[in-house]
């Protein structure tokens, strides 16, 4: 099956390349050593509606579908894994908001969402369970018109920028099996009782924002419940595929950043009298670095299209197979661009040893690998 982009895709992709090129490749050391998010860069991504670009026009968004959001999230990581994550991320659980809310919840924040002026955080994950959804501890008590939310959340992007919560808890903790007892709460983050704190001692990605939640007796109406009681589970499905084909870009746009900084250096680093780009050793690693990260594109390109066409077992293969390939090989892409550069790699001069440190996240947030080789060997066997 082969996925020629049409002229539409590569208009988007230029607008996206020339945004990374001009605004974000320049800054992008600045804030990796600084661990500084970039709300300039924000606000100017949202003028290009490349924030939360799935989010429908009659909600002030660019009513991008799949393939074409994952184009402008593969750009955004080639020109910064970094600053592109916190770009990308902003929308983080608006998805549930846009396909299970109520109309009151996506007037008032989706628009807000989409042209930068409010950040989502999706709260599921925590300290004891990520792969596990089904076992999450947060629970949600009915007092009158309300529900009590308590719990921990770990590992959340957009913690301590996002103004809203997509939080995921348990409402009945007897169900069986477990997640049969999940609900999603719309949550406001200046609630009383949400407590955000930033996580900075990551790896990688340190432009973009982490952080633990405390959720204690954190009060919200009845009419925050997003979708239904006790379906929160179900809800959330319906945006595993999309979510593992969205990381598989972010994949795919670290690996091309790596393998263009070691094409570049590769033509100008003299060794032995001679261009390095002229040996052998040198020029088989670089194509092979190409051939990966053209079959990792290819891959996620028509991951992307089941995810349009709705077939969910279908995109649930093919997802978890883009982002085990994509995540996999982009960390091995990054590794050989480092072996390209020699010492030179080994050190900030050179950007490649932060591509190597921001592709790791890949193969581990959204379900590590060891989970998509679960869900592909259950469909292939």
């Amino acid at each position: 099956m082969a996925f020629q982009l049409s002229d539409e895709h590569r208009a988007i992709r230029q607008a996206v390349r020339e945004f990374g090129e001009e605004e974000i490749e320049p800054v992008a050391r600045e804030h990796d050593e600084n661990k500084e998010y970039p709300y300039d860069l924000v606000e100017q991504a949202a003028e290009l509606d490349l924030v939360a670009p799935n989010i429908p026009i009659e909600y002030d968004g660019a009513g991008m579908n799949t393939l074409e959001s994952c184009i402008v999230t593969e750009e955004l990581w080639r020109a910064d894994p970094g600053i592109g994550s916190a770009i990308g991320s902003r929308g983080f659980g608006s998805n549930m908001i846009q396909k299970f809310g109520d109309e009151w919840m996506k007037e008032e924040w989706l628009p807000r969402i989409a042209n930068g002026e409010s950040a989502c955080c999706s709260c599921i994950s925590e300290p004891a369970h990520g792969s596990n959804v089904a076992g999450i501890e947060t629970r949600a008590e009915k007092d009158g018109d309300e529900y009590v939310i308590n719990g921990n959340k770990m590992w959340i992007t957009n913690g301590t920028v996002a103004d809203v919560a997509v939080v995921m808890t348990k409402t009945d903790p007897e169900a069986e099996p477990p997640h049969r007892g999940i609900t999603a709460f719309l949550v406001p983050t200046d609630t009383d009782g949400f407590e955000a704190t930033k996580i900075d001692n990551k790896l990688g990605i340190r432009a973009s924002d982490l952080a633990e939640i405390q959720l204690n007796d954190v009060r919200v109406p009845e009419e925050n419940v997003i979708g239904e009681v006790n379906k929160g589970f179900y809800q959330l499905m319906n945006f595993f595929s999309s979510g593992r084909v969205s990381v598989a870009s972010q994949a795919v746009g670290a690996a091309q950043a790596a393998l263009d900084a070691s094409i570049d250096y590769a033509g100008e680093r003299e060794q032995g009298g001679q261009l390095i780009k002229d040996y052998q050793a040198i020029s088989h690693k670089v194509a092979e670095m190409a051939t990966n990260v053209e079959a990792a594109r290819s891959l996620v390109y028509r991951a992307a299209s089941h995810v349009q066409d709705g077939d969910d077992d279908v995109a649930a293969k093919f997802a978890s197979m883009a982002k085990l390939f994509a995540s996999e090989h982009a960390v091995d892409v990054a590794d050989e661009a480092i072996q390209v550069h020699g010492g030179a790699g080994f050190v900030t001069d050179h950007p490649v040893e932060r591509y190597y440190r921001d592709a790791r996240i890949t193969k581990i947030y959204e379900g590590t690998s060891e989970i998509q080789k679960n869900i592909i060997s259950d469909r292939v066997l």
